[in-house]
């Protein structure tokens, strides 16, 4: 591939929706309360996986921690699935759903584990990863594992390059100021040719910067409605000077929806109504220039996130426009 090519896996002139899955992941930030009650676990992953894949679901996404700080824990709190072991299991319960990592702490990993990792991954689901990277946020979690906080952003470019390398050539060669390697093979090979897609994740000018500079999309994270443009609009002016050949699937992480009247308590933040409501203000985000979403159901129990799902796909989906 040359330097300016990238992946893209976003069909074209539709508006993709994707979701992170409950359950694995507890942070208070991002879990409803059902999903901390005592005996919820694998099974109700699986169920909801399994119903955005029927409802037709881009993508379903894990997070990623090794380890949360102790003085984080509360608000954090521990549980976080490990995403590779998490998305292989997965692989074998849907059919269609991209797996997505959103997003995968890259330095805290040697980028060849990386890509055997996520090419294991990609045989197994038959071509269905997206690898999504992030430079990582949590000092404490990298003092535990022994990485430099401060070289993240470095070491995440380092990583990036060299997965790509390692994707390209089944004895890859980079020599790059922390790791280095010439006549080490690796296999499987991802099934996706040229390679698996990789979406960079976070919001700062630095992860922007990144994404132009090396990715194939963007996840931000975090970034508010009123501030996507010039965000966007950031990204493809440094495109333009770095890689101006470069097209990029443009990601945003939506605010929560529910389909219908809730009466209860969804929040002043959740977009509510009917479908053709919801689907009227997600489709601001394409003419903002995205092409996918990442969207969250609001919801009190299993059924009733199951069932958002359900309507989404089938009443807002096709709704969306790209």
């Amino acid at each position: 591939m040359a330097a300016s090519e990238t992946v893209r896996v976003v069909p074209e002139g539709q508006l993709a929706f994707g979701v992170q899955l409950p359950v694995q992941a507890l942070s208070l930030i991002v879990s409803e309360p059902w999903e901390r009650e005592d005996g919820v676990g694998v099974a109700e992953l699986t169920r909801a996986a399994e119903a955005a894949d029927r409802a037709g679901f881009f993508y379903v996404a894990i997070c990623d921690h090794v380890a949360i700080p102790r003085a984080f824990a509360e608000r954090m709190s521990t549980q976080w699935y490990d995403p590779i072991s998490t998305l292989g299991y997965l692989a074998a319960r849907t059919e269609r759903a991209r797996l997505l990592t959103n997003v995968f702490v890259g330095p805290y990993r040697h980028p060849l584990q990386t890509a055997k990792q996520f090419a294991t991954l990609d045989q197994l689901s038959g071509g269905r990863v997206i690898l999504g990277l992030g430079a990582g946020h949590v000092e404490g979690e990298f003092e535990a594992l022994g990485v430099p906080f401060e070289a993240r952003g470095r070491l995440l470019d380092e990583v990036i390059d060299d997965v790509k390398a390692a994707w390209a050539d089944e004895f890859p060669a980079f020599d790059g100021p922390t790791w280095k390697t010439s006549d080490a093979g690796q296999r499987p090979r991802p099934v996706q040719q040229p390679r698996p897609p990789i979406w960079v994740g976070g919001s700062s000018k630095p992860a922007m910067r990144r994404v132009a500079e090396r990715a194939d999309g963007w996840v931000p994270q975090g970034t508010p409605r009123a501030d996507m443009p010039g965000s966007i609009a950031y990204i493809r002016e440094h495109r333009d000077t770095v890689r101006p050949d470069a097209e990029l699937d443009i990601g945003v992480i939506t605010e929560p929806f529910y389909i219908g009247e809730p009466g209860w308590d969804v929040g002043s933040y959740t977009i509510s109504g009917t479908p053709e409501q919801i689907a009227e203000s997600y489709n601001e985000f394409a003419a903002m220039g995205c092409s996918h979403l990442q969207v969250k159901a609001r919801a009190r129990s299993l059924d009733e996130l199951c069932d958002q799902y359900e309507a989404f796909g089938a009443n807002v989906a096709p709704l969306l426009q790209r």
